[in-house]
């Protein structure tokens, strides 16, 4: 059976279906299912010619992109499809796109007595533009917009649209077009909607994020929304694609002020989908493909399998998996595999922790690890919001990072802390030292001029944490532990990347400045070694009194 889409509801990051599952009260969605059905047909395939028909994941998607509040205004703003090739994206980026130009897609007035509450009239003067840094990019999804409305075709004429090949006029002032990054087109226009076409393509190689940038500009000016297309993207390359998709997961921890939301579609294939096993591989694209009748998954499952597939390019395409990049430390899959979220972590139970900590730049973290069983799970995340203003800087909250640690010594028993010195040398080395250091079981460094209880400065443990790296690589593979799912820590996790250093394989950012965390990643790995610290200690501590302890 394919898995459910609420099977990984942890981190956002490990959902298998991502579009809400309660459906909306208020939505222009129906009136665009009533539109459509009634001018559009089929343009190829198995029901080339008849009459169009929605499935059911399109319908949902449109009742929530044409959802609004109670005041009249959008739900969401910006909104994502990124679903595996052959998904149908194309066809559907058309339909909406003629929507936008003829359709009731904007609302006059609310009605109880019509589906979706909502009544709507079309828009004044559409500008409609279906943009991406390529015109060969938009040929599919323009293609479809001819086919779907052609000359002479009753939609082209109840509509008076006058078709061309990258242009579409409605008298007396609507129009759809093509706009690609070099366009001038693109910088001033205030369009009424946009389709963002294939937005993994859109590098900083092409110009594709600063013409985004553009683009949500331009569309600000008149509170006009875009929608994207992508299929998974190559992480690392800095794609809009992978940006839209860090959007959405900051939604969804908390992150974002305001309320302009993202509405994201994405069907992922489960992580431990395994390629060469044809039954797993079959209930994977059953899944990723649900009601894509039109798919042949024999088809696509031979196209896997064939030698001249690449198994990166297959993830990405087929199983809609972002592929790691290739320094990464460990894949997004691999890590979710390791979801418990039904374990707890009952008061008083022993316990190890670590704690990274910044004041501003980085993110600060502390992590748990559970000594009878190495369950990881997190105790807190705080992560500085960045501002673009000059002279603005967001700051850890400090009291709050040291009533976490107090509460965590109240909550369980802390047989092991470790913590990283630098930015909280007061902290780590006097003010929880003097409270704490007597009920812990191991010292973070127990002999040598300067003991310490719980400061770790890890500049000068660098064989050590290697260590820890390495082995807590290996226990991701191997799937030795479990961990709560944490979306913080998971992203982290997916951040980091593979740093030899002459001890073996350690971790590291992306680069020195990349806003893109670690430092949950690196109390993880903490937690685990101390946790080995204690078991260590225990073990000495057995033999030495001949008792089990």
């Amino acid at each position: 059976m394919p898995p459910s889409p609420t099977s990984r509801r942890g981190s956002p990051a490990d959902r298998l279906s991502t579009l809400p599952e309660e459906l909306p009260r208020l939505t222009l969605g129906w009136e665009v299912v009533r539109a459509a059905t009634k001018y559009l047909k089929h343009p190829n395939g198995p029901r080339a010619g008849l009459r169009w028909e929605f499935v059911d994941s399109q319908i949902r998607f449109l009742l929530h992109w044409y959802a609004v509040n109670e005041d009249g205004s959008w739900v969401y703003h910006h909104g994502v499809r990124r679903l595996a090739k052959g998904s149908g994206k194309s066809p559907f980026a058309a339909l909406i796109a003629i929507a936008e130009l003829c359709f009731p897609v904007r609302l006059k007035d609310f009605d109880p007595r019509v589906p979706g509450g909502c009544v709507g009239q079309p828009v004044s003067m559409p500008l409609v533009q279906i943009a991406a840094t390529a015109e060969s990019q938009t040929a599919n999804t323009m293609r479809m917009v001819r086919a779907f409305a052609p000359k002479g075709s009753r939609i082209a004429q109840d509509f008076q649209l006058d078709p061309g090949k990258t242009k579409y006029f409605k008298a007396p002032e609507g129009t759809l077009e093509v706009l690609t990054a070099s366009s001038r087109a693109a910088e001033g226009a205030e369009g009424t909607a946009l389709i963002a076409d294939e937005t993994e393509h859109w590098l900083p190689s092409n110009g594709g994020p600063e013409f985004a940038a553009t683009l949500r500009d331009n569309l600000a000016k008149s509170g006009s929304r875009m929608l994207e297309t992508c299929n998974a993207w190559e992480p690392g390359l800095e794609s809009v694609a992978e940006d839209s998709w860090r959007s959405w997961l900051a939604q969804e921890e908390g992150r974002v002020r305001g309320d302009g939301r993202v509405l994201y579609d994405a069907r992922i294939a489960a992580p431990e989908t395994d390629l060469r096993d044809d039954a797993s591989l079959t209930a994977a694209l059953e899944w990723v493909y649900d009601d894509c009748w039109w798919a042949n998954l024999k088809s696509i499952k031979q196209r896997i399998w064939s030698p001249d597939t690449k198994a990166d390019d297959a993830k990405r395409k087929y199983l809609n998996w972002p592929t790691a990049a290739l320094d990464a430390w460990t894949t997004q899959q691999a890590w979710a595999q390791l979801v418990d979220a039904s374990k707890s972590v009952a008061d008083k139970e022993p316990i190890a922790m670590f704690f990274d900590g910044s004041r501003s730049r980085d993110a600060t973290g502390l992590v748990g690890c559970r000594i009878s069983d190495g369950h990881v799970f997190v105790l807190g995340a705080w992560e500085p919001e960045i501002s673009h203003e000059a002279g603005k800087q967001d700051f850890v909250p400090v009291a709050a990072v040291d009533a976490a640690v107090r509460q965590a010594f109240d909550r369980f028993d802390v047989q092991g802390f470790f913590a990283d010195v630098r930015e909280w040398e007061s902290f780590v080395r006097v003010d929880w030292p003097a409270e704490f250091s007597d009920r812990l079981l191991v010292q973070a460094v127990p002999t040598g001029k300067t003991p310490e209880p719980i400061a770790w400065d890890m500049r000068g443990h660098t064989y050590e944490f290697t260590q820890a790296c390495e082995l807590f690589e290996a226990e991701i593979r191997s799937q030795q532990f479990t961990h709560d799912g944490n979306s913080v820590l998971a992203r982290h996790v997916a951040n980091a990347r593979r740093r030899p250093n002459r001890y073996g394989v350690s971790i590291g950012k992306e680069s020195p400045d990349s806003r893109l965390k670690i430092d949950l990643a690196v109390c993880a790995i903490g937690a685990r070694w101390v946790r080995r610290q204690v078991l260590a200690a225990a073990g000495k501590r057995r033999i030495r009194s001949g008792k089990v302890w």
